[in-house]
């Protein structure tokens, strides 16, 4: 919309002025499209389900609410497509518009730039804008995540450097997709690992803090449950309020 016919006619730092003003204006529509879309991606990994588990201490069986989403799968799927959805759409729409064509310079360099960008900026300005170092809790999944990022770049060299030069072959597709499945599946196992870890190390009082949070969010969801199911009555309404009071 701004290059119009003529313009190229106008004193240069008219042009830059007004191409850094609708710059400006095109990066907020994508912030405000990205929040919204990161949004839609929270309510979705934040949804939670009620499933029945064994309580050890009393022997019964408890209704507990879970999360439906493991935090480590959703940061590595869902937040990492909504975190990159404007690169992701912008190699797509130079992909389309150049089939059957060489390869444009934006697709790859908006991808290779923007985990660059994650992976070095972001990571420095999230150390210095702290008071405190930050302990990096589960180093596996760490691990596992910092392997993969690297060996990314290599593989992407591989593939335009050395074995098919300047062109992706379909085998390669094929390997790169298998290859982020197998970072998911490992960065699964390495939490899991972790959490086993945690549980059985954990000192006495946080498990009985553990277990106290466990049985609080039990008598919760029965109090929910039974509040579903009521029937109307004053009666009733007190003893519901009576069990919440207790709670």
């Amino acid at each position: 919309m701004v290059l119009i016919p003529g313009t190229t006619l106008l004193p240069t730092g008219l042009l830059g002025a007004t191409y850094l003003v609708f710059l400006g204006f095109l990066f907020l529509g994508i912030s405000i499209v990205a929040d919204i879309f990161m949004e839609a991606i929270e309510v979705i990994t934040s949804q939670t389900k009620e499933v029945v588990q064994h309580d050890p201490d009393t022997g019964k069986e408890v209704m507990v609410e879970v999360q439906v989403w493991n935090p480590t799968i959703a940061n590595l799927t869902l937040m990492a497509l909504g975190s990159s959805a404007p690169e992701i759409l912008l190699s797509v729409i130079e992909a389309l518009g150049t089939l059957g064509q060489p390869a444009g310079p934006l697709g790859a360099s908006t991808i290779v730039g923007s985990a660059a960008f994650n992976l070095l900026v972001i990571s420095a300005v999230a150390v210095v804008a702290v008071d405190k170092p930050k302990k990096i809790l589960d180093t596996g999944v760490f691990f596992t995540t910092a392997v993969f990022s690297i060996f990314a770049y290599l593989w992407l060299y591989i593939c335009l450097s050395v074995q098919s030069v300047g062109v992706v072959t379909r085998t390669e597709a094929w390997l790169t997709i298998l290859f982020f499945l197998i970072l998911v599946v490992l960065a699964f196992v390495a939490d899991r690992v972790f959490a086993s870890y945690l549980k059985a190390n954990e000192d006495r009082e946080t498990a009985e803090a553990r277990k106290a949070e466990a049985a609080l969010a039990g008598k919760r969801n029965e109090l929910r449950q039974f509040s579903k199911n009521l029937s109307g009555g004053d009666q009733a309404v007190m003893e519901v309020a009576q069990q919440i009071k207790s709670a």
